[in-house]
């Protein structure tokens, strides 16, 4: 599908049921709480990015949307229906697929094998009921159609070991694994983070080929031109809770940055303001400035 009709396919905000949404969300951690009423939405076909200051909640916001924690309080639901998720295993479950910064990829094993990580294909009849042998011709095709449909040209061999191959590499296959068993969304923790500009490109390309297959994903990033570039969406995240929600179109990275710092926030008809609630703007270094009152 080509930018131009992802822009004319994409779902605006309010046209269509979230295909998971989270309502007032909070978690604590002794006398910390690291989520305060949290709510969150993802529309189909979208990608979603969440950003925030360290600190500010979003990781913890992550880990429930996937299963990572259970929530004190709050609700989620997944394609309007409410969920509780008790582990990552009760999200996968559902169809939710998470790749998490430290790339969870067996270095020893080769690609094939990875994408199948966990959810191995054993050979038809007796061979693979009783024997338990695995269907590794199976699986190399199904790995090869799946790197082949998301357009990922940097693998040439599906038997090549993963411990030989670049960060990027590496990210294209923890990515592909993801999409290739994610139903519902799924979930990247910093994907270009430790990556080059050439390798970080070719991730996000892999993103936006994800999307515009249907599956909707949410980001979590720390580089705002990433963000800028991929993202339908932002979610900007502050003191545990959803400060903003934004499109890039609207504000500059500047001006979202000052949204994740608490130096702006949006009132009810999404102008910026200060904190004493006076119109403001952000200057061309980067300070948020009053405009009137």
């Amino acid at each position: 599908m080509s930018t131009q009709q992802h822009e004319q396919d994409r779902v605006e905000p309010g046209a269509a049921e979230p295909v998971m949404a989270a309502t007032g969300l909070v978690k604590r951690y002794g006398k910390v709480t690291a989520l305060r009423g949290a709510d969150f939405e993802l529309l189909p076909g979208e990608i979603m990015a969440v950003v925030g200051d360290n600190g500010a909640g979003k990781s913890t916001l992550i880990k429930a949307l996937s299963g990572a924690i259970v929530p004190d309080e709050g609700e989620i639901r997944l394609d309007g229906s409410p969920v509780r998720f008790h582990s990552p295993l009760d999200a996968r479950k559902a169809g939710i697929e998470t790749v998490y910064q430290t790339l969870a990829v067996a270095p020893a094993m080769d690609i094939s094998s990875n994408l199948f990580l966990g959810r191995e294909q054993r050979k038809p009849g007796v061979r693979g009921s009783v024997f338990r042998m695995l269907d590794r011709k199976a699986m190399r095709a199904a790995a090869q159609d799946q790197l082949d449909a998301l357009g990922v040209a940097t693998v040439q061999n599906i038997d090549q070991i993963v411990e030989t191959l670049s960060g990027g590499q590496r990210q294209a296959v923890a990515v592909s694994r993801a999409a290739m068993f994610g139903t519902k969304l799924v979930i990247m923790d910093e994907p270009t983070a430790a990556l080059g500009v050439k390798e970080s490109g070719q991730v996000l390309d892999l993103i936006r080929r994800i999307r515009d297959r249907g599956l909707p994903v949410i980001l979590i990033s720390h580089n705002m031109p990433h963000v800028f570039e991929v993202a339908d969406r932002i979610h900007v995240h502050r003191l545990g809770r959803r400060a903003a929600l934004v499109q890039p179109g609207d504000y500059t990275m500047s001006e979202v940055v000052s949204l994740m710092t608490g130096a702006l926030s949006l009132d009810s008809d999404g102008a910026l303001v200060d904190p004493s609630g006076h119109r403001a703007e952000v200057d061309e270094q980067g300070h948020a400035v009053a405009v009137d009152g």
